[in-house]
């Protein structure tokens, strides 16, 4: 009795001419469905009454077919599953004329049944001629043989020696020829032979599964051929005891090979031209034999079996890659518990990963799969869509988990390199995938973009805020920049090399800002603003936004400036703080373009005004000293007056230079401006001064005694103010 599909084992009372498989499992891989699953293809359904029953096996030798060709003939098979040459045929080639006769004589059986089916209705059982039995004898005999590992047998060829007639057209008639007879199955002599045939598929395709997992495993080297396959097969025909032949198989492909899924090495996996056109490294003959097995095994109904494996392989091989590079599945809630250093780093090797896998390892799937299924294009593009799928949506999973975790200045510029990696894969991730996954993916991708997208625009609103709370009592020792100030600008100045993603960005989630409730107090200032060209840039949400941040430093910077209790300090702090910001806004052609020329100018002349308001405050009382006016009565100078105009100078020049020495310039080129108005102003009045009126104090003491500085003095102590930061140094 032979079993159909439905049931694998060989007959209870044959175990010696059995032959066992074990698919081999790598993770988690589920057992071979070859055994087990079903195809409408090659299932037929049988009677249950014409098949002779497990305790008639005398009987049922007379009606069913010999479980081998062996049987029939009394030739034994060893231990090892291997066949005496000598005594199985006289030689290969009378063995493969005879093939290829009955082969024929197939052929034309089964074009007689294609013609006798279109002509009548009524299907009457055919006459099974002696050459069919035969031919599906034979082929069982090279079906045992190549499970066996029998050297003489050979499942791929050169192409100047491929004999007329390969074991894959042969398994490929018998399955035709097992399709073509399944409706005639209520007699009894069909039945049995229908239960041979599937028998015969069966043990063909759970060979040609085995030898598709085989070749999908091969290390990856250049000088991969058929003849390193059947050496291995040839290694796994010595074994001695057929029941490790799986055991063996999997130490061989595992653990002696260096690298056995063919995948690049991690060195090489990133920015290497030559890795995009090896990946994923299969030689042109290995991707050929697949297409020969893979195209066996579907149009003999295995499709599911053939699916199964190359999903499995592939798809282990992928994430082993990915781990290689770094790269592990982390839950959304280990991503929320990670310290930003962590997740920082995490996020780089994401970058990375994702652009590896959308330019090299997706593009080097798809066209495996295209060539390894090149006659099923519909297979080729499911597999490839599932495999890639589920990559994706891992990678995916990670950025969406990004985006939900707690909102931080810091974390700004990641989300936005997230982002724009996202955006510029996207129409290659469009390219790589067909039909509904296209969608899927385009929707899961704009997911996880907007989701990094929104948090961006909100991180970037958050400065907004921590500028209104920044609202410290404590004023910066010598009128210095304020941390304020060079947070704030430098922030700034880091954002505008995003300015294009920032523009993308705030147009995407406008409804951001106009749920947000503390409106820009400058806005109507700005919007009012007489220069086009500003006007025009001002329609931009983000550049609005970026105004709005700057106005708000600047109120800020008012306020902190009312804090020192010398009016002149305070202007030196707003000088540096208008300087410093006007010097990183000239050096960035971005933010300077994006704020505009009118908001440019309005802050220089802020800051020449700061300049006259300090040489006001401070340097006019002493200018008072200087003046002519009340010295001189009815024409003569009045000494003790002149003594007093000389006393209160030195007195309050004296008081400037001791303070003002300890303030701080940070920029030395408004340092210098400073110095030099400040001299301009002052070393001319007193020089005039003393010339005019020092020939009226006494020679000697009294004139040491108020004229304390000489024109060279007050030069030299003009250059010593605001020279705080090298005092402290």
């Amino acid at each position: 009795m032979f079993r159909s599909r439905h049931s694998a084992s060989m007959d209870k009372n044959h175990p010696e001419k059995s032959v066992s498989f074990s698919n081999s499992s790598r993770g988690e891989e589920p057992k071979s469905s070859s055994l087990s699953s079903t195809s409408d293809s090659t299932t037929t359904t049988i009677d249950p009454s014409l098949l002779p029953t497990d305790n008639s096996s005398d009987d049922r030798k007379s009606d069913a077919y010999p479980e081998t060709i062996l049987e029939e003939e009394n030739l034994p098979l060893d231990d090892n599953s291997s066949f005496d040459n000598s005594n199985a045929r006289s030689s290969s080639s009378d063995f493969d004329n005879n093939l290829f006769k009955l082969s024929e004589e197939v052929d034309q059986f089964l074009a007689t049944l294609d013609v006798d089916n279109d002509d009548d209705d009524d299907k009457k059982p055919p006459e099974i001629p002696d050459s069919v039995e035969k031919f599906v004898k034979f082929v069982q005999v090279e079906v045992v043989k190549c499970v066996s590992g029998d050297v003489s047998s050979k499942l791929f060829y050169e192409p100047e020696e491929e004999p007329e007639i390969t074991l894959f057209d042969s398994v490929d008639k018998i399955s035709k020829l097992n399709n073509a007879l399944g409706q005639f199955t209520s007699e009894k002599e069909i039945a049995s032979l229908v239960n041979f045939t599937s028998t015969v598929v069966q043990r063909a395709m759970t060979f040609l599964e085995e030898e598709f997992r085989s070749l999908l495993d091969i290390p990856r080297s250049s000088n991969t051929d058929s003849s390193d396959f059947k050496s291995k097969r040839s290694d796994r025909a010595s074994n001695a005891d057929s029941n490790d032949f799986k055991s063996k198989r999997i130490s061989n492909h595992s653990f002696n090979d260096p690298d056995r899924c063919p995948l690049p090495p991690p060195q090489q996996q990133l920015g290497e031209n030559s890795e995009e056109e090896d990946f994923p490294g299969y030689s042109m003959e290995t991707v050929m034999n697949l297409k020969k097995l893979a195209a066996a095994m579907i149009s003999s109904g295995y499709e599911a079996e053939c699916c199964q494996v190359y999903s499995f392989v592939r798809r282990n091989a992928i994430e082993e890659s990915l781990n290689k590079v770094g790269f592990e599945k982390i839950s959304i809630d280990d991503v929320q518990k990670m310290q930003w250093e962590s997740l920082e780093g995490e996020i780089v090797t994401w970058i990375k990963v994702i652009k590896q896998c959308v330019n090299v390892y997706f593009p080097g799937e798809r066209k495996l799969s295209e060539q390894v299924f090149s006659e099923n294009p519909s297979v080729s593009s499911v597999i490839f869509n599932n495999l890639s799928r589920n990559v994706v949506l891992q990678l995916l999973n990670f950025a969406e988990a990004v985006g939900m975790t707690k909102r931080s200045a810091e974390k700004l510029f990641k989300f936005l390199d997230m982002y724009e990696t996202l955006r510029d894969l996207n129409p290659t991730i469009d390219e790589l995938f067909s039909g509904d996954t296209t969608h899927q993916m385009r929707a899961e991708t704009q997911s996880a973009r907007s989701r990094l997208g929104e948090a961006a625009v909100m991180i970037f609103c958050d400065l907004e805020n921590s500028i209104k709370s920044d609202a410290g009592k404590t004023p910066v020792p010598g009128g210095a920049v304020h941390p304020l100030t060079s947070y704030t600008v430098n922030y700034i100045n880091y954002a505008c090399e995003y300015k294009d993603t920032f523009e993308q960005i705030f147009q995407e989630h406008r409804n951001i800002l106009a749920d947000d409730t503390s409106a820009p107090e400058s806005e109507s200032d700005a919007n009012s603003a007489d220069n086009n060209d500003n006007q025009q840039v001002q329609q931009s949400p983000f550049v609005e936004q970026l105004i709005t941040v700057m106005d708000l430093l600047d109120s800020n910077l008012e306020a902190k400036s009312k804090l020192y209790k010398d009016l002149s300090l305070s202007y030196i702090f707003l000088m540096n703080n208008g300087r410093y910001i006007m010097q990183k806004i000239k050096r960035s052609p971005d933010i300077y373009h994006l704020l505009g020329s009118t908001w440019s100018r309005k802050r220089s002349s802020d800051l020449r005004q700061y300049h006259k308001n300090y040489q006001r405050e401070t340097w006019s009382k002493v200018l008072g000293c200087l003046k002519d006016d009340g010295l001189q009565v009815n024409g003569k100078v009045q000494k003790p007056v002149l003594k007093e105009r000389f006393k209160s100078f030195n007195a309050m020049f004296d008081e400037i230079h001791k303070t003002q020495s300890t303030w701080i310039v940070n920029d030395e080129q408004l340092q210098s401006e400073l110095q030099v108005s400040i001299s301009a102003v002052i070393i001319p009045a007193y020089r005039s001064f003393l010339g005019r009126f020092r020939h009226c104090l006494d020679a000697g003491r009294q004139a040491e005694k108020y004229i304390k500085f000489g024109p060279e003095d007050i030069e030299s102590c003009i250059d010593q103010l605001f020279d705080g930061m090298k005092r402290k140094t």
